[in-house]
């Protein structure tokens, strides 16, 4: 942009320069033929010193945007010249500069490989990358703009074939995590020799075979079945649990009730043999004759005894 502005002030003061040194020559454009105007020498000077830097003056600036480093070519090699961001000053006409970003990138791709139980698995992997500064002019020595295509496709290929044969299919799913781990470590080791350091690996599908996604959608399916008989089993031994709880409960209450019972009855019959035994040793003939003279009626005369019986009848039955 300064270059730009630079030419254009250049440029402007080299037409006001031939504009002045020809003026003379404009103004008197109709005199006669054989005495013709003079130029002024000082005009083109002055347009010619003005021309200079319009042409070279732009040719000496390189612009370098953020996150971009410069690389510096001489007559079209590669220098071990890098420019950093900014406005920058290079030969004019000898160096040119290439603009190679160094920002953080994002790349997809994805890589069918055979798993170790021989299942045919795509895996689709998102990388963020960033080429590392201090080496952008070796990067383009050596690969120029073409390092995805000729370094970072082949190695996430090469990284996911390597890693996938390790590991079942259903061990792909169950542990993601690690193989993606390994993912990145081989895929960073294999980048780093050209000057690509990766931040960041991502495995953002797993595709297998239509026959391995039917085998693990009808597992499931059994797995489901399986705890669905589970549960209802557990449900039925909860129940026969409860049943026998509740049997076993109303059993020892009985027990309980008829033991109290028992306990009861005991205790009255003990009371009861006590009472009789009490009454038994204080009972006597003349005590059962009076008790039996108190029942009988103010006006009985005649008393029937069973034979051989003796009854004598005391002074009490006398009114």
């Amino acid at each position: 942009m300064v270059g730009l502005v630079v030419s254009l002030i250049a440029i402007v003061g080299a037409v006001g320069g031939l504009l002045w040194a020809f003026h003379e020559h404009l103004a008197d454009i109709d005199r006669r033929r054989d005495n013709p105007p003079r130029v002024r020498k000082e005009g083109l000077w002055l347009a010619g010193l003005l021309l200079l830097p319009a042409i070279f003056f732009p040719a000496s600036l390189a612009q370098v945007g953020a996150g971009q480093r410069g690389v510096v070519l001489s007559f079209g090699a590669v220098t071990s010249k890098t420019l950093g961001e900014g406005l920058r000053f290079k030969k004019p006409f000898i160096e040119s500069v290439v603009r190679m970003s160094v920002q953080v990138q994002a790349h997809k791709l994805t890589a069918t490989a055979a798993s170790k139980d021989l299942q045919d698995v795509s895996t689709e992997v998102t990388i963020n990358f960033r080429l590392r500064p201090e080496r952008v002019n070796l990067i383009y020595q050596t690969l120029r703009e073409d390092y995805l295509l000729r370094v970072v496709d082949p190695g996430i290929l090469e990284a996911v074939k390597a890693v996938t044969a390790l590991y079942d299919a259903e061990q792909l799913i169950t542990q993601r995590a690690k193989v993606r781990d390994e993912i990145d470590t081989r895929l960073d080791l294999r980048l780093e020799e050209h000057g690509i350091f990766v931040e960041q690996v991502n495995i953002t599908d797993f595709d297998f075979s239509e026959t391995f996604n039917d085998a693990i959608e009808a597992k499931v399916t059994a797995s489901q079945q399986a705890l669905q008989a589970l549960n209802i089993l557990q449900r039925i031994k909860t129940e026969a649990d409860q049943v026998r709880a509740r049997a076993a409960g109303e059993r020892d209450a009985a027990i309980a009730q008829a033991e109290g019972q028992a306990e009861a009855i005991r205790i009255r019959a003990e009371a009861q043999s006590k009472a009789n035994d009490l009454i038994s040793r204080s009972l006597t003939s003349q005590l059962i004759q009076w008790q039996t003279v108190q029942q009988l009626a103010d006006d009985i005369r005649v008393i029937v005894l069973p034979a051989g019986q003796q009854f004598i009848l005391g002074e009490q039955v006398i009114r």
